[in-house]
């Protein structure tokens, strides 16, 4: 163990904790609108993930037509195929996840079967997304190219602030802001709301629970894609089980602040990724999936909960 590194690279380690831990909010979420309406774990999210960021391979060489060993974008170029390419990991996500609701879910839900049923369909649906990229892909890693320049915009206590990494935080946060609001402002944010409470008085009231299912699923799905594209940015590769560790890491997240409570996914995800960095500093990245494993089972030994319970209706979904 080096403990000194920490002293060393204090700030460095919290801004990288922060990016991680922000994209493990996003995927998080996806987690907590389908757990909040239907008290279901939608385990596909991972391979929700993972077909968004094919996307952006796709939508960056296929669609815009730039290579791999591409020089950087810049100006209105930059601008608009950031922008693209962001939607259509949104668009990817969203669809995939309306598709799996109403393949995977709703002909079981229609039928009154029991959770097992549908947690063993979630399951099969992630492997069916999982092989089916693994066959197209020939289990090879897919590159996308370094469209922004990640040039240094400064220091703050010995961390680099690069630009792409303050681009994922601020994002990440406003995605996470704009969410909070709809759930909490809207109409459809209340009939969400409603459903969680109750399924049987919300049917009473007109509210139609097929739609209102598929929005969860739909925004969960699109920001699963943001998160699918934030990590593109930052990390540039993908494979077919992209989504396993990072799954599990924003399972653990989302079950850390409290499943199905949006604010303590926020929370969650912070907190998983800080611990995740300085763990993996102080005992070797290689335990970083260990140290979220044992972190997933503490919490459910000592705060099933979690930290912030799912209590909170106002901020549950």
């Amino acid at each position: 163990m080096n403990f000194s590194v920490v002293g060393g690279q204090f700030w460095s380690l919290m801004l990288s904790g922060l990016m991680l831990g922000l994209i493990y909010v996003l995927i998080s979420l996806g987690y907590t609108m389908v757990y909040g309406v239907l008290r279901l774990i939608n385990f596909a999210n991972s391979e929700i993930f993972m077909v968004a960021t094919f996307a952006a391979v796709w939508a960056e060489t296929g669609l815009f037509h730039h290579p791999i060993t591409s020089q950087p974008l810049h100006g209105f170029k930059l601008f608009y195929t950031f922008v693209a390419t962001l939607i259509i990991c949104m668009l990817a996500s969203g669809l995939t996840a309306v598709v799996v609701e109403v393949v995977a879910y709703r002909r079981l839900r229609a039928r009154g079967t029991n959770r097992l049923a549908s947690l063993i369909s979630a399951i099969g649906a992630s492997i069916v997304l999982s092989e089916s990229a693994r066959i197209l892909s020939h289990s090879r890693p897919q590159q996308s190219p370094r469209l922004l320049e990640k040039t240094s915009l400064g220091e703050f206590g010995g961390a680099n602030l690069r630009v792409d990494t303050i681009l994922v935080v601020v994002s990440a946060l406003l995605l996470f802001f704009a969410v909070d609001r709809f759930v909490n402002k809207t109409r459809l944010g209340k009939a969400l709301r409603a459903v969680s409470m109750s399924e049987e008085n919300s049917k009473l009231m007109g509210i139609n629970l097929n739609r209102v299912i598929s929005i969860a699923f739909l925004i969960g799905g699109l920001l699963t894609g943001a998160a699918a594209f934030f990590f593109m940015t930052e990390y540039e590769s993908t494979k077919y089980n992209v989504g396993f560790n990072l799954g599990l890491a924003a399972f653990t997240a989302a079950v850390l602040g409290g499943i199905g409570n949006l604010r303590g996914a926020l929370y969650g995800g912070i907190a998983l990724g800080l611990v995740e960095e300085f763990a993996a500093a102080v005992i070797g990245s290689q335990w970083k999936s260990v140290t979220v494993f044992v972190i997933l089972v503490l919490v459910l030994l000592v705060k099933p909960n979690g930290l912030f319970g799912e209590a909170i209706q106002q901020s549950r979904v």
